[in-house]
């Protein structure tokens, strides 16, 4: 483990105040906004397009995590790089071509990544591991939020982080559903890097305190 960063999924966040959630998390010391885009296609949801990431951008300087759960992610990055977007993660089982895709998003200025649904191996994400910045590992199925964490998820975001190490890449591999003070250890101890937190981080009376736990769990097991 390195440096442990969070990334708060504002799907989870009151929705009708955002530049106060934003003004909010920042204060907090989180360190990154998670913002799940879904199409009602590749996932049975409708969230947020590029307008509204781009309110944000306006007005958080936090570094914004965008994560794609659309069939054609390939006809959006630019878009969404443009709205504000630092980190782009794309599902491998969309019908964009994952190598173009990934040139795409580093073209527009942005960094890329890739997404693993639960049921889709980690070997999938072997042939474009040596191309991005980050792995996004889905501890629970895309879509909605609030479900519970899928404890066989470990296995790959361990195999992920071992293949990085026995072949000397540097992605960082994040991990997105159900984290919370239960799962997180967990997760980092296996190799995870970025932790997204939605449900578990809003419901906290004070989210800087919860978020403080975490890293100083992570921090107790790089010593360990």
């Amino acid at each position: 483990m390195n440096n442990i960063q969070i990334s708060a999924s504002i799907l989870s966040a009151d929705l009708s105040n955002l530049a106060a959630v934003t003004e909010g998390l920042e204060h907090s010391g989180v360190d990154m906004l998670h913002f799940d885009v879904m199409d009602g296609h590749f996932v049975p949801n409708l969230t947020f397009g590029m307008p509204v990431l781009a309110a944000i951008d306006h007005c958080t300087n936090l570094f914004l995590d965008v994560h794609l759960m659309i069939t054609n992610p390939l006809q959006y990055v630019e878009q969404f790089a443009k709205a504000g977007a630092d980190l782009i993660t794309f599902h491998l089982e969309s019908d964009s071509d994952p190598e173009e895709t990934i040139r795409t998003i580093h073209a527009a200025g942005a960094q890329a990544g890739i997404v693993l649904k639960p049921g889709t191996s980690w070997e999938t994400a072997i042939p474009f591991l040596p191309m991005v910045e980050v792995v996004l590992v889905m501890t629970v199925e895309p879509g909605f939020g609030g479900q519970s964490f899928l404890w066989k998820m470990i296995d790959k975001v361990e195999a992920l982080h071992q293949y990085a190490e026995a072949h000397g890449l540097s992605y960082r591999i994040e991990v997105d559903g159900g984290i919370n003070a239960e799962t997180a250890p967990h997760v980092l101890r296996a190799g995870a890097e970025l932790l997204v937190i939605g449900s578990y981080l809003f419901r906290q009376a004070d989210p800087k305190s919860a978020m403080d736990a975490i890293r100083e769990n992570a921090r107790k097991l790089q010593q360990a």
